[in-house]
């Protein structure tokens, strides 16, 4: 029967490609001397191509276990068990085939709470003030049904010849634990089940008994994908350097909370989930209640609670504990990472920020980036390459592919551009200045512009940044634009603002936009067309993000911080817009009206990183 089962891949393999290149001659014919346990991958064009063996999902091999892990966070003696399920082909069993593993885990397998404002924080106070407490869900009803955590990657890659593993997050479905939110918990959960599938770790069969299971059918090779949350565990898998993980891609990943849930000090909210924090997540995922009361005791009131800090705003060790950048010194999994320029959720900063860390440490990366919003995995046969170069260790030149893929505006995503790299490498930092144009629009210009003094802008946060931007003449904004484009401009890389301001009041919200204009008409769902970038910030914090100082009222204070990662093909005829203003009524918090911003205009300017550098600006 082995023998039977390796002609029938050679067949395939000759089957799905008449022409074979040089490089496919001598996979042929290595695996022609291969024999079972060991798997012969059907490749074609360094892509690893379906196996109608196993194609079949009524022929697949379902099951699932307990992984030990290392940890007790539940507090009951014992070390904490993560449920995993598997599905693999058949023929691991009646084969002996070993093949590798494609791992998926999540905190959202068994289901989640209610996805109701109402377990939000209210975002209606003053700034500096303390914040009133929300309401909380009713405990989640778990979801699912054993032997199958998710469905989610079977279909696409168990028939080319890969298992498929998930397992459920400490504290969710029937995974052991309490959830943590970020914490190391998060890294050494899936850590452990990669250590299993290396026999490193024990598997049981019930969550407290005795009787083991074994990962015999695997190779040991490890690729990790998923998107948001699933994607951030695999790159907080990484930071392990658990043997055995030889790749991740992950898509839209939260790699840093205070990045998520903070920005330069601010209190701001994820785009679309405005008043959420830590906690209101961890009630969202929390859906193993068997020690609801010790984890709710130790974890949400005494570490979450006591220190995300939604007074200040402040950087602190809680954050800095969920920030994976501070735990890159064993990272060595090759990484594919997509995300989206337009991602207000989980924003692009959270990938882009480990590009030249990755570099550094001569980690394999490669970035696939589009213009769209949340998720968006790069195209599949991006992913198959990865996966079949670091996974089935085939030499199909992945090393050599253009390090970045950009969706261009408008494109298919399936066919994103290739570039050197990223940012551009031919992007030059070019330095604009603001000139004074009252209560209706100033000017964005290369040069600067002295003794111009101040111009004041009074907060509204009834308005949003969309309708300020229209406005032909508002109060509550400062808006500086270019002269219309007179061919286009490539922005690629981040920029960066330098501001001077100061404010009537101890605490004052800062918020940046970079639009495009004249405003294209139409809803929210043109807003793409229409902004090329955000960032907000907090000036008590312009000397140190780990200490805040209130602002006194009419002294200037100066603060330099970055926008969002951006590339984006700005068409020529449109003019770029920089937008100063305080509560934007989509992130930050909601003061009463009123708080006057005054900003200092010969001491503040902006960086775009420009491909062509001012030479096209002219």
């Amino acid at each position: 029967m082995k023998i039977k089962f390796i002609v029938l891949l050679i067949v395939a393999l000759l089957f799905c490609q008449p022409e074979i290149t040089a490089q496919n001659k001598e996979v042929k014919a290595e695996a022609t001397l291969q024999t079972a346990p060991t798997v012969v991958p059907v490749i074609v064009n360094g892509e690893a191509q379906k196996i109608p063996a196993f194609e079949n999902p009524d022929s697949w091999i379902k099951q699932d276990l307990w992984v030990e892990t290392e940890f007790d966070t539940d507090g009951d003696g014992k070390p904490d068990r993560m449920h995993v399920d598997v599905t693999r082909p058949k023929q691991t069993d009646t084969e002996g085939i070993k093949l590798p593993v494609i791992y998926e885990s999540s905190p959202y397998f068994a289901g989640t709470a209610p996805n109701s404002r109402e377990w939000d924080w209210d975002v209606k106070q003053e700034l500096d003030a303390d914040p009133v407490y929300h309401k909380t869900p009713a405990p989640i009803v778990r979801m699912g049904k054993r032997p199958v955590i998710s469905t989610s990657q079977t279909r696409t890659w168990v028939p080319y010849g890969f298992i498929v593993v998930h397992s459920s997050a400490p504290g969710t479905g029937l995974s052991q634990g309490c959830p943590t939110v970020g914490g190391r918990i998060e890294a050494l959960a899936p850590k452990a089940v990669i250590d299993w599938l290396n026999g490193r770790a024990k598997g049981y069969t019930t969550p407290d008994g005795s009787e083991e299971v074994k990962a015999y059918w695997t190779t040991g090779k490890v690729g990790m994908t998923g998107t948001s949350y699933n994607g951030t565990i695999p790159f907080a898998a990484a930071t392990t350097g658990v043997d055995g993980l030889e790749a991740i891609i992950p898509v839209s990943p939260n790699n840093s909370y205070y990045h998520y849930y903070r920005s330069n000090g601010l209190v701001r909210s994820p785009g679309g989930y405005l008043g959420e924090d830590v906690d209101v997540l961890y009630d969202f995922i929390y859906s193993n209640p068997d020690h609801c009361a010790y984890c709710d005791s130790v974890y949400r009131n005494n570490i979450i609670l006591k220190n995300i800090d939604r007074r200040t705003g402040d950087l602190n060790d809680f954050w800095k504990e969920r920030d994976l950048m501070n735990y890159m010194d064993n990272f060595k999994a090759a990484v594919l990472m997509a995300h989206g320029f337009n991602d207000w959720n989980v924003m692009i900063s959270h990938s882009a920020r480990f590009i030249n860390v990755l570099k550094e440490k001569g980690v394999p990366v490669q970035v696939y980036f589009h213009q769209g919003g949340h998720g968006g995995a790069p195209p599949f046969s991006m992913m198959n390459r990865w996966f079949t170069r670091y996974l089935f260790g085939i030499q199909n030149n992945v090393e050599n592919d253009p390090r970045a893929w950009i969706v261009r505006e408008n494109d298919d995503r399936s066919k994103p551009t290739p570039y050197a790299n990223y940012p551009n490498p031919d992007a030059r930092p070019v330095q604009f200045f603001i000139a004074a144009g009252g209560p209706k629009a100033g000017s964005l210009v290369p040069t600067k512009v002295k003794d111009q003094g101040t111009e004041t802008l009074t907060d509204d946060v009834s308005l949003s940044g969309s309708a300020l931007a229209q406005a032909e003449s508002s109060a509550n904004r400062l808006l500086f634009l270019t002269e219309p484009l007179k061919e286009p401009v490539h922005i690629s890389g981040t920029p960066s603002i330098t501001i001077r301001a100061s404010s009537d009041k101890q605490a004052v919200n800062l918020s940046v936009w970079m639009v495009i204009l004249p405003w294209t008409p139409g809803n929210n769902f043109r807003l793409n067309d229409n902004l090329i970038n955000r960032g907000w910030a907090d000036l008590r914090n312009s000397k140190s993000l780990e200490r805040s100082k209130p602002l006194k009222p009419g002294k200037f204070y100066e603060m330099t911080f970055n926008l969002e990662p951006d590339d984006q093909i700005i068409p020529a005829g449109k003019q770029i817009g920089l937008m100063i203003f305080s509560s934007d009524r989509e992130f930050t918090l909601w003061p009463e009206p009123g708080t006057k911003l005054t900003v200092d205009l010969d001491a503040t300017s902006i960086m775009l990183p420009i491909v062509g550098g001012a030479g096209v600006m002219k």
